[in-house]
């Protein structure tokens, strides 16, 4: 079976005015189904610029991006955008809708995906209680605290029910005890639903809890490691 995500010689070199910046350096990674990475490194390592490439925001400007044994490069606009439809993003501010209710913040990929309204409603019941906030469905993002917006955020990524989760330092905007409540629900996600994972972060305890991590530093991996997670 081919990974879901592989990365090929992935070079990337944006231009500071005139001076060239190398943020990847030749990486090469595979994710296969069911994993759950984190891949770690300090600012500026070239971390976030993988997980623009992983999640098809930018092209490399040498080597591939494959996903499901598509070369993400040999993609049209349409065909990129619904790519991107089956990756599941989650984001560090959340980037809920103020004036939806948790509710519908997750049901709204549905509604665009043109899921029924019955259906919709069904998905987004099964998921709230998945990530423990069915008694919450009904407030505003500025009614809930922070784990819990992002929560809200993790069940909207997993509507359309992604090939898997690209995560960008997703407990870097909550306090400690909270992240550590939302790594045990990703956690969760991954070993009894099967939901692949791809998390960015700084933190390392916080990657501890992954299967596997993947440091990186001055745009190259240098490290691998299978996590056995406690």
């Amino acid at each position: 079976m081919a990974p879901v995500v592989q990365t090929i010689n992935l070079h990337k070199t944006y231009m500071l005015g005139k001076v060239p910046v190398n943020a990847l350096r030749g990486v090469d990674l595979e994710i296969e189904s069911g994993d759950f990475v984190a891949i770690v490194g300090p600012s500026g390592s070239g971390k976030s610029t993988l997980l623009n490439l992983i999640g098809a925001l930018d092209r490399p400007t040498e080597g591939k991006v494959i996903i499901d044994g598509v070369d993400v490069s040999t993609l049209n606009d349409d065909e990129l955008a619904e790519l991107r439809r089956r990756i599941g993003f989650v984001f560090q501010f959340f980037n809920l809708i103020p004036r939806l209710t948790a509710s519908e913040n997750v049901e709204l990929p549905l509604a665009i995906a043109g899921v029924k309204k019955r259906q919709r409603k069904e998905k987004t019941s099964e998921l709230l209680k998945a990530v423990g906030l069915s008694e919450r469905a009904g407030h505003n993002p500025t009614e809930l605290s922070g784990g819990e917006q992002q929560r809200v955020a993790i069940a909207r990524a997993l509507a359309n029910e992604p090939r898997f989760l690209l995560l960008d330092e997703p407990t870097g905007n909550i306090d400690s005890k909270t992240a550590d409540m939302l790594i045990l629900l990703l956690r969760k996600l991954n070993e009894e639903r099967g939901v692949t994972i791809i998390m960015i972060t700084h933190d390392l305890n916080i990657a501890k809890q992954a299967k596997r991590i993947v440091r990186i530093l001055d745009g190259r991996i240098i490290e691998e490691t299978s996590n056995i997670a406690t």
